[in-house]
């Protein structure tokens, strides 16, 4: 990478030619699939060595996505907090509102140039699946999104979103009607007809090559970032915050600092209920290693290897597995998995939105709790980069309707927004 511009997708010493990060990752799936996996590994191989393909996706991140997003210094909230100095990285603006869009761009871009005639997928917040659904549109290919019934519920701006640009949204209606099972059912669409269209998973997740591919597709906004804040502040973030469900935006912005060991990096899982129930997320913190959608990781699962049910506020973290990378970081500890519960989330959702006249995705917010919490314990002179992986124009009817606004104007009224933040400072 050069100057914010992708020169070669860059990727790390792994996965390894399996596709494990370690222990972790590798493809379980049936042989008719591998074959076909097997094929969009060797075109993706050939395509990021492919300098057209390099120069059509760095014009499309340019002058179609926006890129690069801005790094930007939450003054207020910083002083607010009184410790360490937050700065965030702008994924919320880039065109559809999310860091989705990255990926989802080269994604399509290959199933192009592979001859597919559709893209399938599944979302849960929505993001990915209007990410495709644009990427679809401007690239002339047909779109499949496969959604629980809750979350389209819960998310109907972004249900709207994909239907004006041309996709068709299926609902999935079994199981908890979440995220795992608009998986499940994508991949079940995919096993049907393999050859004319293309699941274009919407993590760091699946078989491989897909946690390598997304990765690699969304390292644009680390390394974008590690050049914005350095010259910035003449030097790199202290910390790095990034929410983790399935793990694609915080794989995006660690990848650019797994070498520098001077920059801590945190991981937010969501704790929903809290960790003492089964009301959670937390699939590194509260998981076990086991397989699930074609690669193996830590997962929620019960005793006889099943995944659980799981459960968050934010529709994209509602997963039980997470990116095998990011188990192998947890197992090398150069990660720190943390938490943060749907409460804190809220609180963080309306507490950037009255500081800093952002409205953060309830995913993102998971992030910003954290980093709030983390700042309490650090010196003014440390610096704390959140990656600010979307915005939540999809959350305000969900979160006006459960968690009203009188709740929190109410904090605030008579103690200031010192109080308020005295919630979520732990």
């Amino acid at each position: 990478m050069k100057n914010g511009v992708i020169k070669d997708i860059d990727t790390t010493d792994l996965p390894d030619q399996n596709g494990y990060f370690g222990e972790f990752g590798g493809s379980f799936i049936p042989p008719q699939l591998q074959t076909v996996m097997d094929e969009v590994t060797n075109e993706y191989k050939k395509i990021v060595q492919d300098p057209a393909f390099l120069a059509e996706l760095n014009d499309l991140l340019t002058h179609y996505v926006g890129r690069p997003s801005p790094v930007y210094y939450a003054k207020r909230l910083s002083q607010a907090i009184g410790g360490a100095q937050i700065y965030l990285k702008r994924e919320d603006l880039n065109h559809t509102g999310a860091h989705k869009i990255n990926h989802c761009i080269g994604e399509v871009l290959l199933a192009k140039k592979m001859g597919k005639k559709k893209v399938i997928a599944e979302t849960g917040a929505g993001q990915h699946g209007v990410a495709l659904a644009t990427a679809a549109a401007l690239m002339g290919l047909e779109c499949d999104i496969y959604m629980g019934a809750v979350d389209i519920k819960k998310e109907a701006p972004n249900v709207s979103r994909m239907k004006v640009l041309g996709a068709t949204v299926v609902e999935v209606t079994r199981g908890t009607q979440t995220l795992k099972d608009a998986v499940d059912a994508a991949f079940e669409a995919y096993l049907k007809d393999p050859i004319s269209q293309i699941y274009c998973i919407g993590s760091v997740v699946g078989p491989h090559p897909f946690p390598m591919m997304v990765r690699d597709f969304q390292s644009i906004v680390g390394f974008e970032a590690k050049k914005q804040f350095k010259e910035m502040t003449g030097k790199l973030p202290d910390s790095i915050v990034a929410c983790v469900g399935g793990g694609s935006n915080a794989m995006g912005i660690f990848s650019a600092f797994l070498k520098d060991t001077d920059v801590t990096l945190y991981g937010v899982e969501p704790a929903g209920k809290g960790l003492d129930t089964d009301q959670h997320a937390a699939t590194l913190t509260k998981g076990s290693v086991g397989i699930l959608h074609g690669f193996k990781s830590y997962l929620l699962q019960d005793e006889k290897g099943e995944p659980l049910p799981v459960y968050s506020i934010a529709s994209g973290l509602d997963y039980p597995g997470v990116g095998p990378q990011h188990s192998y970081l947890k197992t090398i500890k150069r990660v720190q998995y943390k938490t943060a519960t749907d409460r804190e989330a809220v609180e963080a959702f309306y507490g950037l939105s009255r500081m800093e006249g952002i409205i953060p995705a309830l995913e993102s917010s998971h992030a910003v709790a954290y980093a709030i919490k983390l700042a309490q314990k650090l010196p003014k002179d440390q610096n704390i980069l959140v990656n600010l992986s979307g915005r939540g124009d999809k959350d305000i009817d969900f979160v006006m309707e459960h968690y009203p606004l009188m709740d929190y104007e109410s904090q605030t009224k008579e103690n200031g927004f010192e109080e308020f933040l005295s919630h979520i400072k732990g």
